[in-house]
């Protein structure tokens, strides 16, 4: 028997996992035990039921091991040559702009899908890509970009030094954390309290994070930006805001937020004003604070506002960029902010729109909410899907589908026959997750703590390595034919890689030979080089000789357990990539939405609102098919307060139907005193067991489909999906 660390890709809390490893009957290694690595230097023995399944997904008997061409397995060989022929055949007939790119969550958590799918996107050649951050994220990223000149500069809550966290449209004890890189929150939270810290959770549900609150606010759906900005009105109003340093535009705020008393948004949000203003004196009183807003805030239509809102609020109480408050990560490799990126950049969106409805890009990638009528009523006819489940996962669920089936080309890159992939030409499989070396060079951007952690592959595959199967995807595009070979195209990727950094004035290897570097990283292809000199060209890294002392992958890969760099510290002004060198706290976009927010007030407040909600043992729809990660508590059931029960006419266990102006399903009815009265949730990524899947667990828990609820709304500022906040009805079945 033999130990491995690894560190668990599965959600963005990167727990480092034991992994126990035996012989098996057939004389092939197998694993025996999984289990929390106690000596892991962030999760310290911690670890979730996701992590603790892992080998469940690494044996799934459903999981691809072999091509599929038209429904059927076949060679890998004969997988190239269809791929060539159709793709190249398409390419060649209806030229690129034809194409589409969906890129699911899976891709970041991965090395090939974050070092290797940007080149695969840029041979295709095509303006249409769309990912899971429209209907996810992108809201935070559009807020960063404005306020601090990047996308991945987010403040980070220090939650293990703060005296005051208000978390609002998130459930950490159930996610792990999200945009916040955080093993352990159930510990961290706890810890949180013995020191006397005070713990304030916003969120129509009381979830398990709300049940452990000081103080639960239930507040109605969709109407948070409403809270902050009230807040934010009695810190300006009576004088408590004490404004961080590096900022500019704190003189456009009292006259912009003036609208939005405690008073005036009391019967939007149903929160008492008091509670307001009392909320907002205690975080200005607090000797710490982080405000922490996630995907319930994101996924709204004032997602970008709200998540601007959040910062507004760290820098008017002077928690910006303090211990205790919201930092900036150092990340050991990759970092998007580092020093050597030194120079304003400008953030524009809108450079080009979509054709049916003229929605504008945000950081290239088109709104996930417009895949369906792009390809229906606009120029798409083929696509290619990487860890991705559109069918399920954006809104308007059930035009989505009918899109996927108009398309005449599709290649998916999937470990599943899923509701997406079953209507590809080509399904081209990937190693599991115990199958390829792991290092977590987004996650790490946006820790608690700053860590560097590097997994070794635990098993041999006769499968090609994802980074792999995405370079000779890339060369397929450029038509290079079925035979391209995937070293020549990573060689290509590493130089270039190497080139930007040696061409940035700033970094530790500035006008460095560029052929001599990538000499030094050695001859062995794939993402380990690439990864080892984005470490030695970090903060902490070795710069090639230049820091003898710094890190380098071989030293990162020596300390199984990961290293500890440290907690956060203040990184302003060096994270700052705005034209003015300062926090930008007063954008012109954002201001300008404040008319449409005030204008929100007034919108009817009767009737019930859609949420959803995250279980821990559930990780987006391809979770659904691991035996430990179903049933129990894990249910798609919809959750609706005992009083809209009786009001309705449903009864608990009872089946109802659910309508919206998108569509309508019947789903089990779970009656709750959870959920506060006018609103009603049900989890994403349901809906499994259609024709042509293969993932008979999955099936056997199919569940209902949210997204066939939700209708192609977006959150104007980010173009992110509306899909909470959803009005709906709800009647027997």
């Amino acid at each position: 028997m033999s130990t491995h660390f690894h560190t668990c890709p599965l959600c963005e809390a990167t727990c480092g996992l034991a992994i126990e490893v035996v012989d098996g009957p057939s004389g092939l290694p197998i694993v025996n035990k999984v289990r929390g690595d106690d000596e892991d230097v962030f999760s310290a023995g911690y670890a979730c039921p996701k992590g603790l399944a892992i080998n469940e997904l690494h044996a799934d008997p459903d999981r691809l091991r072999a091509p599929l061409v038209d429904g059927e397995e076949v060679s890998w060989e004969r997988a190239w040559q269809v791929v060539a022929e159709r793709l190249g055949g398409h390419l060649e007939a209806r030229g690129r702009d034809s194409m589409a790119m969906y890129l699911g969550n899976p891709n970041i958590h991965n090395l090939a899908g974050q070092l290797y799918v940007p080149a695969l996107a840029k041979a295709l050649g095509t303006r249409h890509i769309f990912t899971a951050s429209t209907v996810d994220q992108q809201p935070k990223h559009v807020s960063a970009a404005l306020m601090f000149g990047e996308k991945l500069s987010i403040p980070i809550p220090d939650v293990d030094r703060t005296d005051f966290l208000m978390i609002l449209g998130a459930d950490p004890m159930s996610s792990n954390g999200s945009l916040m890189t955080a093993p352990d929150m159930p510990g961290r939270l706890r810890a949180l309290k013995k020191r006397g810290g005070r713990l304030v959770v916003v969120d129509p549900r009381t979830s398990t994070t709300a049940r452990m609150a000081d103080l639960h606010l239930p507040i109605r759906p969709g109407t948070d930006a409403l809270l902050l900005a009230a807040i934010a009105n009695v810190l300006l109003a009576e004088d408590l805001a004490t404004p961080s340093p590096h900022v500019s535009g704190v003189e456009a705020l009292p006259a912009a937020l003036s609208p939005f008393t405690p008073e005036a948004v009391e019967a939007a949000t149903r929160l008492p004003a008091e509670t307001i203003r009392g909320l907002a004196r205690d975080l200005a009183a607090a000797p710490s604070a982080a405000v922490y807003g996630r995907i319930g805030t994101c996924t709204v239509a004032f997602g970008t506002t709200t998540s601007w809102l959040v910062d507004v609020i760290n820098v008017l109480t002077g928690n910006l960029d303090r211990p205790g408050g919201a930092l900036f990560t150092t990340a050991a490799a990759g970092q998007k902010n580092s020093s050597a990126a030194v120079g304003a950049r400008e953030t524009r969106f809108g450079r080009y729109h979509t054709a049916v409805s003229g929605l504008p890009e945000r950081f290239s990638e088109f709104p996930s909410a417009a895949f369906a009528e792009e390809i229906l009523d606009g120029p798409i006819r083929g696509l290619i899907t990487v860890a991705g489940n559109p069918a399920l996962s954006i809104p308007d669920s059930r035009r989505v589908q009918r899109a996927l089936e108009f398309l005449d080309v599709m290649i998916s890159v999937d470990c599943y026959l899923n509701e997406t992939t079953r209507h590809a030409d080509v399904v081209l499989p990937v190693p599991s997750v115990l199958e390829r070396p792991h290092y977590d060079l987004a996650f790490m951007q946006l820790a608690i703590r700053n860590v560097a952690k590097w997994s070794d592959a635990l098993f041999d595959t006769e499968q090609p390595q994802e980074w792999e199967i995405h370079a000779r995807l890339a060369g397929i595009a450029q038509g290079m034919g079925p035979d391209v070979d995937p070293a020549a195209v990573d060689a290509f990727v590493l130089s270039t890689v190497v080139q930007r950094e040696v061409t940035a004035p700033e970094s530790i290897v500035a006008g460095r030979d560029v052929d001599e570097l990538v000499a030094e990283l050695g001859s062995v292809p794939g993402p380990e080089r690439m990864v080892d000199f984005l470490i030695r060209v970090g903060p902490f890294g070795d710069g090639f000789g230049a820091r003898p002392d710094g890190l380098t992958l071989e030293r990162v890969k020596a300390a199984p357990h990961g290293i500890d760099l440290g907690p956060l510290e203040p990184r302003l002004p060096e994270v700052l990539r705005t034209a003015s060198g300062t926090v930008e706290v007063a954008p012109e976009m954002l201001l300008d939405d404040l008319v449409r927010l005030r204008e929100s007030m007034q919108a009817p407040t009767d009737g019930l609102l859609l949420v959803g909600r995250r279980h821990l043992r559930s990780n987006n729809s391809w979770g659904h098919n691991l035996p430990s990660l179903v049933g129990g508590s894990n249910r798609s059931t919809l959750q609706i307060h005992p009083d809209d029960a009786v009001s309705v006419g449903v009864d608990d266990g009872s089946m109802a139907v659910v309508s919206s102006d998108a569509g309508s399903v019947q789903v089990e009815v779970e009656v709750t005193q959870r959920i506060s009265t006018g609103t009603v949730s049900m989890p994403h990524g349901w809906g499994h067991g259609q024709e042509g899947t293969r993932m008979r667990i999955a099936a056997d828990h199919a569940g209902t489909n949210s997204n066939v609820l939700t209708a192609p709304t977006i959150d104007p500022l980010s173009g992110n999906a509306v899909l909470n906040g959803i009005p709906v009805t709800v009647a027997p079945a």
